[in-house]
């Protein structure tokens, strides 16, 4: 049985209907299930000169198999019609909704696992809609904790985050003992369950400079990360650190890891993005779902051109597939 993927194309006006529209020309293993409007795919479709049957679902109960050129569509209605590459604050509900009716489908078991495209946290914000990102409003809406992770699997790096979309000054306070210790926990698990690491290797970073230099340059690798590593180690976990984050990016650490764990979000994903960019993704560890995503934004000035880069689109989708086929043998 093949697994049913829900995908967001994300914000309208951006590169992620293209790059549903020119993917859904490919043979994939899997049912693909587009939560957006379809009207507005149609339109992108003819601005990308690119011939594709749009099949509306009007239910998730009957879903038809898998089409060359064909997109099943389950109809989520713009407020009002985009135009490419140009924001529009009106449609950010649409964003909003989609995101929401596809993750519902997964809980109601109709879709095993969930693909998000790029947004625009900015444009929703401009709507009146608070809104930090993905990862947060998956939390809302799952009642769950979750830990974010970008992979770049062909160089065999993950980097988590222990703190996501915080302003740089708030990071130290939002990290402590309990917020570590949950992170932490979540990954080894994931790590295990969804890729099937026995012993999970986990390089963790320092928060300060050199790791504090022993106090020198702040306190919170002493006063809360290495307490915790400590207790997580005596539950047998593999935990390494915390080291400097200038020195821990080098083959002499990250050959012996399965992970690495930084504490906010500019202080890993630069490394991860310089390797992998254009075929890294994000994966939501921690939820009662699987979600993941590319790991770039949504390009607005290459929209309507054909002049984009799937490698990471296709890479989130082979990792959904790859983590929905291997929960249904559980």
């Amino acid at each position: 049985m093949i697994p049913t993927i829900a995908i967001t194309p994300g914000e309208p006006a951006g590169i992620g209907p293209d790059l549903a529209i020119i993917n859904a020309q490919d043979d994939i293993n899997a049912n693909l299930i587009y939560f957006a409007d379809p009207d507005m795919l149609a339109a992108r479709a003819i601005e990308l000169n690119i011939a594709i049957n749009i099949l509306c679902l009007s239910s998730l109960d009957d879903i038809p198999s898998p089409q060359k050129n064909t997109m099943l569509v389950f109809p989520v209605k713009l407020s009002t019609p985009c135009k490419a590459g140009i924001l529009n604050p009106i449609n950010a509900q649409y964003v909003i909704d989609s995101i929401r009716l596809a993750v519902e489908s997964q809980q109601q078991n109709k879709t095993q696992a969930l693909m998000t495209g790029p947004i625009h946290k900015g444009v929703i914000n401009d709507a009146g809609i608070p809104f930090s990102g993905h990862t947060e409003y998956l939390a809302e809406l799952t009642s769950a904790t979750p830990v974010m992770m970008l992979a770049a699997e062909k160089e065999k790096l993950r980097v988590a985050l222990v703190t996501t979309h915080l302003p740089l000054r708030q990071v130290s306070e939002a990290i402590n003992k309990d917020v570590l210790q949950q992170v932490i926990t979540t990954l080894h698990g994931d790590l295990q369950s969804k890729y099937g690491i026995a012993e999970p290797k986990i390089l963790v970073c320092g928060l300060n400079p050199h790791a504090g230099e022993n106090g020198h340059m702040g306190t919170e690798e002493i006063e809360t990360i290495e307490p915790v590593l400590k207790l997580l180690r005596k539950d047998g976990m593999t935990l390494i650190g915390p080291l400097p984050a200038d020195t821990l990016f080098t083959p002499k650490y990250l050959e012996q890891a399965d992970a690495v764990l930084a504490m906010y979000h500019d202080q890993g994903l630069p490394v991860l993005k310089h390797v992998g960019f254009g075929h890294a993704i994000n994966i939501t560890l921690g939820l009662p779902i699987i979600r993941t995503s590319v790991d770039h934004g949504t390009a607005l000035d290459l929209t309507a051109t054909s002049n984009i880069d799937s490698g990471s689109y296709k890479a989130a989708l082979d990792s959904a597939i790859f983590l929905a086929n291997k929960q249904t043998l559980i």
